[in-house]
């Protein structure tokens, strides 16, 4: 169940915005940003219909200008991974679901950002920058999670050097988010069945091209947009390989590179709303004479709650940083960012629902939607184990 999103009990604080990652350009954007968010009324009891409204909410408010580079209508000269990072953040702070249709609109279209033609970036990255075009990215297969190279999806090529050569997409594509209301997709298939992640090739498929059923709806816990799609024998010009043919694997991981840093941002801004959610309660709930809040076994809960926001903080804004001011190394960085966010907050998120005892169980309370909400976000983009076994392969090779 899904309802709408209850006020937020205070704003989300931007002391963070004085740390050395950020800029004057960052602190600009959060300033406009924090009370547009917070203005926001949206119905989510639909999730498919919300997040068409999101998007098309973030189009006219320019957020999404911040999902491609100015030579398409962004807002910076190229993604900028701190900009990602706090809009992100502020979004999940007020809606998870806002900030899904935000993130969904930058990986659905980063593919075409680092790798397209000319005519696919013009395309279709100024429609995603305004809101008119929803995207989104079809890696996973039900027997291709992790393991990217045993994927099943075939694409066959008639003639792909012709002007009227064809690819032909077969196969099964599975938690796609924003499945079934994306206009086009970014699909990953392979071109050389022989070839593991050597052979895979990216492509962007339109809605409506034939061939292809996003109709399977797959209803998740905390309720958002996504669906199994259906190849069969569905044909797309030449013109849609995304990058080199076989390069696809490459592609997928530095798209999901850019965007690793802020999943971890997602989860902070869902724990820095619990801790909020938490320290508004403890406030004004009375026991014994007393608030919640005065006593120490709160004081305590509190305080361990702000430790692990904060720390989780840190490594985001981090690797953020690193990868916007080009270090060599970003990919550990990133994991460390995204493993330790999507846990800390699953911890704070759970404490705060114990400190609201009964309420915290209550459907339609926001402590209960974040426990949900937050759930995902330790599996999608690279499980913690994934992200484990990445920092544990980089500190080994230093």
């Amino acid at each position: 169940m899904h309802v709408a999103t209850p006020p937020a009990p205070c704003p989300p604080s931007t002391a963070h915005l004085a740390l050395p990652f950020f800029d004057d350009a960052h602190r600009t954007l959060a300033e406009g940003l924090v009370p547009w968010a917070a203005a926001q009324e949206v119905d989510e009891t639909d999730d498919r219909a919300a997040c068409r409204d999101w998007v098309k909410r973030l189009g006219l408010g320019g957020w999404l200008r911040y999902c491609v580079p100015a030579a398409h209508g962004g807002a910076l000269p190229a993604l900028d991974s701190r900009a990602l990072v706090l809009l992100r953040e502020t979004l999940a702070y007020h809606s998870p679901l806002a900030d899904f249709a935000f993130a969904m609109q930058g990986l659905g279209s980063g593919a075409i950002t680092l790798a397209g033609s000319p005519a696919q970036q013009a395309h279709y990255l100024q429609g995603v920058a305004r809101g008119e075009l929803i995207a989104a990215f079809a890696l996973s297969e039900p027997e291709a999670g992790s393991d990217v190279g045993a994927m099943q999806t075939i694409a066959t090529s008639t003639d792909s050097t012709s002007a009227t050569g064809t690819f032909c997409l077969n196969g099964t594509k599975t938690w796609i988010s924003n499945g079934g209301i994306a206009d086009f997709y970014c699909v990953f298939a392979k071109t050389n069945p022989s070839g593991g992640t050597r052979g895979i090739s990216a492509f962007i498929v339109d809605a409506n091209a034939p061939g292809l059923d996003t109709s399977r709806h797959i209803h998740v816990m905390a309720p958002h947009p996504l669906a199994t799609l259906q190849f069969s024998d569905c044909n797309v010009p030449a013109t849609a390989l995304l990058g080199e043919e076989n390069g696809g694997f490459k592609l997928a991981m530095r798209t999901l590179d850019i965007f690793r840093a802020s999943v971890a941002a997602a989860a902070l801004g869902m724990a820095r709303r619990a801790l909020a959610e938490a320290v508004h309660h403890a406030r004004q709930r009375r026991m014994f004479g007393q608030t919640l809040a005065d006593f120490q076994l709160t004081q305590a809960k509190i305080g361990e709650m702000a430790a692990l926001v904060d720390s989780a903080a840190l490594l985001t804004y981090r690797a953020a940083w690193l990868r916007d001011t080009g270090q060599a190394r970003v990919t550990a960085e990133a994991a460390m960012a995204k493993m330790t966010a999507t846990e800390n907050a699953q911890r704070v998120i759970d404490m705060a629902l114990q400190l609201h005892g009964g309420r915290g169980v209550e459907v339609g309370s926001k402590v209960e939607s974040l426990y949900r909400d937050i759930r995902s976000l330790r599996i999608y983009e690279g499980a913690t184990e994934v992200q484990q076994l990445i920092i544990g392969k980089a500190v080994l090779q230093e």
